[in-house]
């Protein structure tokens, strides 16, 4: 099918290797590039090949807490290559979509960490965390593990009044040393709730964050990589940019069948390996999807896969198959029982 397949409907072929066909790729962080304390086996190896192919690499987070040298220097412990300009944060997204509403030197009123306060300073922006400051154009919210619900009341307050809202992302959960735990996104909703205002967002799966990181990383043909499908894939549909999921991180067959058509991948790859390789598109046939030696059919409402060959090939029949129901019989492809590959 490829390229004659409409958008979202199943995966497209790429001839070439990814990295061939694409000048710049914006690799997700975590699940992506690094789980927790340790980066995600052989994603060091991938991203150097993908710069020695010519392609060029930034890392692009939601969170903004951190500045972009604290993310660069927790890249390169982990063994990752990579300094402060090639990493973009929903901070700077925000602050750019601030400098570019109000004049030089407006102060915002803040309620976040240092990355934050970094970005809007970077724009030309007064942070400031005083909400009865009668001067402050804007509101801006981002996580931050230190902010008390004083202040969170108080911009609450001058929300509601009516000054302009921007939130870094609405990501409902983040991990952390002692488990997930709620993000900013449950604090957004909590505000919106209170007010009634909706804010503007800038991190995925809203647009600005992309947008932004090809502004400071330049390239014609991106290439969004993310393990998830509701920020980093729909993210990549919502900035016009082709996408590739790798399975390193949160998504498992389970979310993958029941992907909608604004969250499907442009490509899929169990490893970001599948940077540096050809990407064949599966063959839909009825109810069966075909790709290498894979065939995927769902029968009954249920999925099943026989046939031989590379993991990553099982997956993209399972996922052509699966979607393939799903559009035409609105229901999910039941996948109990069915256990995939390993790469």
């Amino acid at each position: 099918m490829g390229d004659e397949a409409a958008p979202g409907a199943t995966l497209r072929e790429s001839p070439s290797p990814l990295t061939a066909a694409h000048d710049l790729v914006l690799l997700d962080l975590d699940g992506v590039v690094y789980i927790g304390g340790h980066a995600v086996p052989r994603a060091t190896e991938a991203i150097d090949a993908a710069r020695q192919a010519g392609a060029r690499v930034a890392f692009v987070t939601n969170n903004a807490s951190r500045t972009p040298e604290v993310v660069a220097g927790n890249l390169v412990r982990l063994g990752v290559g990579a300094t402060a300009d090639q990493v973009v944060t929903s901070s700077q997204a925000a602050a750019r979509m601030l400098a570019a509403a109000h004049p030089v030197e407006s102060r915002v009123l803040m309620l976040g960490a240092e990355g934050l306060a970094t970005a809007l300073v970077e724009e030309a922006l007064v942070p400031v965390t005083a909400a009865d400051d009668p001067e402050v154009r804007a509101v801006v919210t981002g996580f931050g593990p230190d902010v008390v619900w004083r202040d969170v009341m108080r911009v609450a307050v001058r929300v509601r009044e009516g000054l302009p809202w921007v939130a870094t992302n609405t990501d409902m959960s983040l991990p952390t040393s002692y488990g997930v735990a709620p993000g900013h996104g449950v604090m957004v909703r909590m505000l919106s709730q209170f007010s009634g205002v909706e804010p503007e967002v800038a991190g995925k799966p809203h647009r600005p964050l992309l947008d932004e990181a090809v502004r400071r990383a330049g390239g014609r043909h991106p290439l969004m990589v993310g393990d998830r499908l509701d920020t980093d894939i729909e993210g990549a549909h919502a900035a016009g940019m082709d996408s590739l999921l790798v399975l390193t991180g949160v998504t498992d067959l389970t979310a993958l069948v029941a992907a909608a058509p604004g969250q499907r991948p442009t490509y899929l790859s169990v490893t970001l390996e599948g940077l540096g390789r050809p990407h064949p598109a599966p063959t839909v046939e009825g109810p069966a999807a075909r790709c290498g030696g894979w065939v995927a059919e769902v029968s009954s409402g249920a999925l099943t896969v026989r046939g031989g060959g590379e993991a990553d090939d099982w997956w993209r029949a399972a996922a052509a198959a699966s979607w393939a129901h799903l559009d035409a019989e609105g229901t999910v492809a039941d996948v109990a029982g069915l256990t995939p590959p390993r790469a």
